[in-house]
């Protein structure tokens, strides 16, 4: 897989973190350093583990579904990205943050999980392909970590611009990747 095709999958699975760091930063007006540093590493390293481990999980089941397998990874990345499209869609924004520091503790982690969930079923998806890694992992990772760290500095500037409009982008992007898959293998 190149370059472009892992930093386009990175983008789309960011983007549910860009947007929880969006809401953040405008929920704290102007965070600390050490408030954005917390959540963008917990981000980051979450959508770095997270590929690893569906990847680690598919590699069981992948000569099983040879045959298939991107049809399999066509349908998980139409299916993530048509539900972040869905939930941004559904979603009137009261749900995103809490009263206490988002930054800290178990909603942090929640959070992160949270956000991280998709790149489960990418690492999936690798495996069916049978593609490395690593090398996406550590993308999708830093990738996440800069779209959190920018989310969070400059929420309170372009959240109430932007809105909804990241969530649904990042569902597009991944079904493009899923089509692009697809129409590779046929």
């Amino acid at each position: 897989m190149d370059f472009l095709s892992i930093f386009l999958i990175a983008v789309g699975l960011g983007m549910d973190a860009l947007s929880v760091a969006v809401a953040t930063g405008a929920v704290l007006g102007r965070p600390s350093g050490a408030a954005v540093f917390r959540m963008s590493f917990a981000f980051g390293f979450f959508q770095f583990a997270m590929p690893l481990a569906g990847w680690s999980a598919g590699r069981t089941v992948s000569s099983l579904i040879e045959s298939f397998d991107h049809w399999v990874a066509f349908g998980l990345l139409v299916l993530i990205g048509g539900r972040m499209i869905v939930e941004a869609l559904r979603d009137d924004g009261a749900g995103r943050t809490t009263a206490a520091d988002p930054t800290r503790g178990w909603t942090l982690l929640v959070l992160a999980v949270a956000t991280s969930i998709d790149a489960l079923a990418v690492g999936l998806s690798l495996a069916l392909l049978d593609a490395s890694i690593l090398y996406p992992s550590v993308v999708i990772g830093v990738t996440t970590f800069a779209m959190t760290w920018a989310g969070m500095v400059f929420g309170s500037k372009i959240g109430a611009f932007l809105g909804k409009k990241v969530e649904i982008a990042g569902g597009f992007i991944l079904i493009g990747i899923g089509i692009r898959i697809l129409w590779e293998h046929l």
